[in-house]
């Protein structure tokens, strides 16, 4: 067996971060100890590697390391478990307190952009560099067999275009005031009709394309729905509406995934979660396991508490609204760290990689061309890497017309 000695200080900190390494993601089976200057790993053989710290050894109390001032200047800065432990607990979203309007931590506040290394899974690049030492060490040692795996998710924010007739006669009404396009305005109205005739589907209604999309390279797609809440952002459907439930059993019936979308005040909101969630089970009819939350809200360490005390498996809220990339340094899901606790939670994250229309108002780019090399960059990266990507496609986001997403989309399954 593998042991693996740390130093005397920080200790919950540095078990977690090699938990992840040599448990989680090289799947080893390791004796931790206590007791030297710097991190060493020794193998069967007698063989030792010793990797340097730079980080916690500066800051031996608990919890000393969390100020905004610590946060390096470069990630070369960190040895690679200290890293790739800032990388994946989000610790630097806690000291930094600056948010956009919807209390969002942003990518360009995060080193990861700064530094010029948001598009690559630098963690994965870690496990890569420590296994190499140590299999170098050892010959014989058996690593976990990893490839990387595509998830493909859905937030269900809406359910249709044209909610009623009051609601195309106002759109209507704007493309012949505002738009000076009287063709349009029929175009929309003929379109209502259409839709309320049986004839066409709501232009907002995708669902049975994407699952077909997903079938065809053999995987599932996962919908997350939204099932409550309190403010303008929410409720733009019932959960228990027979639009919903028609399409809920057609998910099922499919062998797709339904998820939670929890409300726009829920990553904070432990009851408002889990009224949320215990409504959606009911109508589903299963267990909810999965989901993200709404707007990508999310609060480190509180919101990843949240998920876990409603008994939530996994979260894959943690992308940029603001950029696409790799916020936690992985694509891969993780035992995530409540930092303030400093515990490992059983909840896993499987971060977001890629959103789309992830730019922010007045920044949008509306390039098809860059939009699918940027997502090629992802994928290679993430391949090359070893780690799994997950790509977040709105099902209404196909009407757009500034851009075809659905070319886009038929890039990223091809």
């Amino acid at each position: 067996m593998i042991r693996c000695i740390i130093p005397n200080n920080n200790l919950k900190e540095r078990s977690y971060i090699v938990e992840i390494f040599l448990g989680e993601f090289l799947a080893l089976e390791y004796q931790l100890e206590v007791g030297s200057e710097n991190y060493e790993i020794v193998v069967e053989n007698g063989k030792k590697l010793t990797i340097k710290d730079t980080f916690f050894n500066k800051y031996p109390k608990e919890l000393e390391y969390l100020k905004l001032e610590n946060i390096p200047s470069r990630i070369e800065e960190l040895d690679l478990f200290a890293s790739s432990f800032f990388m994946l607990t989000r610790w630097e979203e806690y000291v930094n307190k600056n948010r956009d309007t919807h209390g969002r931590f942003l990518a360009t506040e995060s080193l990861a952009y700064k530094d010029g290394f948001l598009d690559r899974p630098i963690v994965n690049e870690n496990v890569e560099k420590l296994k190499q030492k140590l299999f170098e060490l050892d010959k014989s040692l058996k690593f976990k067999t990893k490839t990387s795996q595509l998830f493909l998710t859905h937030d269900v924010d809406e359910l249709y275009m044209w909610k009623s007739w009051k609601h195309v006669f106002r759109v209507a009404l704007g493309d012949v005031v505002k738009r000076k396009s009287l063709s349009l305005a029929f175009s929309r109205v003929s379109e209502y009709f259409g839709v309320q005739q049986g004839k066409i589907n709501d232009p907002f209604d995708t669902f049975d394309w994407l699952m077909d999309k997903s079938e065809s390279i053999g995987i599932k797609s996962r919908f997350y729905f939204m099932s409550g809440g309190v403010t303008k952002y929410d409720n733009r459907y019932k959960i228990d509406e027979p639009k919903a439930l028609e399409l809920i059993e057609k998910i099922k019936k499919r062998g797709h995934v339904i998820g939670l979308h929890p409300s726009y005040n829920a990553y904070v909101d432990v009851e408002q979660f889990k009224k949320e969630k215990e409504l959606l089970e009911k109508v589903v009819g299963e267990p909810i396991e999965e989901g993200r939350e709404h707007y990508l809200r999310f609060e480190v360490p509180t919101t990843w508490q949240v998920w876990e005390e409603n008994g939530m498996k996994v979260d894959s809220t943690c992308g940029y609204a603001d950029k696409e990339g790799f916020r936690c340094g992985t694509g891969d899901e993780f035992s995530v760290f409540n930092i303030l606790t400093r515990e490992k939670l059983g909840l896993k994250e499987r971060p977001l990689v890629f959103m789309d229309d992830n730019r922010l108002e007045g920044e949008r780019v509306f390039d098809e061309k860059n939009l699918i090399q940027n997502i090629m960059v992802l994928k290679k990266n993430s391949i090359k890497n070893k780690s799994s990507y997950t790509f977040l496609f709105h099902q209404n986001i196909f009407v757009l017309k500034e851009i075809n997403y659905k070319d886009v989309y038929e890039a990223v399954v091809k």
